[in-house]
């Protein structure tokens, strides 16, 4: 295959190997990467009640209080966690602390909340953010043992195809993988990721074009 051939799913390979999965785009390909890495995540551990995979709390609920919220809302952000931190125990103790501060804040019944989706939203990024960065911190006066072996989950919820992206994706900057994540795995609109991340609109399509970018030459090089 030369320079000038481009494969089945669209993307020029320019002397690279191709990627083996099937994505039209890198978005596309981003997409399924982040569905595969939080298909298996399907149960809270057992300290934990166990939580529907509902998309949303129910509109018939009316105005729902914090174990409602908790009911419906857990696993989709222990899964949003989980792409922003790489690892599940920590993913449930960030979603842990962040209804343990809205129940601190806002009372059983959420009093003064007019936005429960957002806010928690907001504070899974930001308690990752801390957890990242507390993590840099330990790392740079502690050394990384050697040989250091994948979580159980690992084998079960990637596979090596899926594995390269998640890997190129942990290795864009801070708020490049904050702004993919939101787009390709929450569905976010450019408006509500800069809600969410303190950005202005533009600086968040600026940010995606740049993130999709740095994520294509990462994988075209690890190929």
């Amino acid at each position: 295959m030369n320079a000038a051939t481009t494969p089945a799913y669209g993307v020029p390979t320019g002397g690279y190997r191709p990627l083996r999965f099937p994505a039209r785009t890198w978005s596309d390909a981003l997409r399924r990467a982040l569905r595969h890495l939080v298909r298996g995540v399907s149960q809270p551990r057992e300290d934990l009640p166990v939580a529907p995979d509902a998309p949303a709390v129910p509109a018939d609920l009316g105005e729902p209080g914090i174990d409602e919220l908790y009911a419906h809302r857990r696993l989709p952000l222990v899964r949003l966690a989980l792409l922003l931190v790489d690892d599940l125990p920590t993913a449930e103790d960030v979603v842990q602390d962040v209804f343990a501060a809205l129940y601190r804040r806002h009372g059983e019944q959420l009093t003064g909340l007019d936005n429960p989706d957002a806010y928690l939203r907001t504070s899974v990024v930001n308690t990752s953010r801390s957890v990242l960065r507390r993590r840099r911190t330990v790392r740079a006066h502690v050394p990384e043992r050697e040989g250091h072996a994948p979580s159980a989950e690992e084998p079960v919820l990637l596979r090596e195809e899926h594995g390269e992206v998640i890997a190129a994706l942990h290795r864009l900057t801070r708020r490049q993988r904050e702004v993919l994540v939101l787009r390709y795995w929450s569905h976010l609109s450019e408006a509500q990721i800069a809600d969410t991340l303190g950005l202005s609109r533009g600086a968040v399509k600026s940010t995606a074009s740049r993130a999709l970018t740095a994520l294509r030459r990462e994988l075209e090089a690890s190929s």
